[in-house]
Formats: C-alpha cells, sequence, structure tokens
C-alpha cells in the first residue's frame, strides 16, 4: 500500500500505546484486501498485536453438508457468529496470566482449525478481520459494539473480483467454476457486506 500504510500503522500503534485491550475490527467483501492489511499491520506492530480472524469461524464442511449450506460458503449464515462474539467478548477483557486460544482457517483444507491463534493477556491490540463485522442482522449485530474501532476496506469491483478469481484457482479450483463461485456466492455476499460501510469508523481505499 505504499506511503498509504504509514496513517493506519500509526493508528493501530495509538490504540495499542496505552497498554489496556483494544479490538480493531477490518470488514470489507470478499477480495478486498482486509486480510492482507490486517497482516501487514500486525507486523509492523512488533508483537504489539494479533490477527484473530473471523474465518476461523466457518462451520465445518460436513455440518454444512448437512445443513444444506455448503453452496452458500461464506454466506452469513455458514458461520458460528454467536462463537465469534463470545470469543470478542473474551478478549476485550484480558485475565491476567490466561492465554485465549482463537482458530484459524486454512485454506489448503478450507476448514477451521480449533485452538490455533494464541493470545496472551500482555498483547495490547487484537486485529479481526471478516466480512460481517459490520453486518446488523442476527446475532452478527452484537460485533460492532465489541470493537474499539472498524474500518472497512475499499476496492473497486473490478480488480476485486479478479482478484477473488485468481485466489480461488490458487487455491484449487477449476477456473471456470472459480468464475461461477465468484459470481453465484462471494458477489451476493459483497452486496450484504457493503451495506454495513456506511457503520465504519473509517474507510480505507485499497490499490
Amino acid at each position: 500500500m505504499d506511503g498509504r500504510l504509514e496513517p493506519l500503522v500509526e493508528r493501530t500503534r495509538e490504540l495499542a500505546r496505552d497498554g489496556r485491550r483494544r479490538v480493531l475490527g477490518i470488514a470489507g467483501p470478499p477480495g478486498a484486501g482486509k486480510s492482507t492489511l490486517a497482516a501487514a499491520l500486525v507486523a509492523r506492530l512488533d508483537g504489539a498485536a494479533v490477527l484473530v480472524p473471523m474465518d476461523g469461524f466457518h462451520l465445518a464442511q460436513a455440518e454444512l453438508e448437512r445443513l444444506g449450506r455448503a453452496s452458500r460458503k461464506g454466506a452469513p449464515d455458514t458461520f458460528d457468529a454467536a462463537g465469534y462474539t463470545t470469543l470478542l467478548t473474551r478478549l476485550r477483557a484480558a485475565e491476567p496470566g490466561v492465554t485465549v486460544y482463537a482458530p484459524a482457517f486454512d485454506r489448503d483444507l478450507e476448514e477451521p482449525v480449533a485452538g490455533a491463534i494464541p493470545v496472551s493477556p500482555e498483547i495490547p491490540l487484537v486485529i479481526t478481520e471478516g466480512n460481517y463485522l459490520l453486518h446488523d442482522e442476527g446475532r452478527w449485530a452484537a460485533v460492532l459494539p465489541l470493537l474499539d474501532e472498524a474500518w472497512y476496506t475499499d476496492l473497486d469491483d473490478r480488480t476485486r473480483v479478479a482478484r477473488l478469481v485468481a485466489r480461488h484457482i490458487r487455491f484449487g479450483k477449476d477456473p471456470a467454476y472459480a468464475e461461477r463461485w465468484v459470481a453465484d456466492s462471494d458477489e451476493p455476499n459483497a452486496r450484504l457486506v457493503a451495506r454495513g460501510r456506511a457503520r465504519a469508523h473509517r474507510v480505507v481505499p485499497m490499490p
């Protein structure tokens, strides 16, 4: 992101500066650079921040198939929203001597992995990223009040969709299938995510 990253890094340093646990959320549609931005910020904070992605709360593939939702993987009801908000609540109230373990999402397996991310109580800033941090329906409405700040990554749709298709191909999908998946699944989710843009504290234009 060149020089555009610097003010964002400085803001995250401000959030971490007093040592009190803060939670920064980064939302945005699929392919808009949420995870890239979050990882860059964590890398620049020299151990003062940890990344906890919302994607760790994907329902397992077997459960999605049982529920008949596998073809809509990535929609709001294909995540454990209640589990995510419970974790955020624990992370906000860091207990001395207690490490909280968060799940991760393995893109090679396309499955969540429990207990993969340790969050020690000494870390002042948790950065969490995902599609539905600004969503205001059902259990998702409880997420925004648990964030000290929420940012929205903004990228033009043409670039975002192209990158999204390329990412699906990189992780093993046939090109034609990847294009159909983006059109039929990712893009309806992207339109839903975009409805939360106005609730963000900051909109971050992505290159």
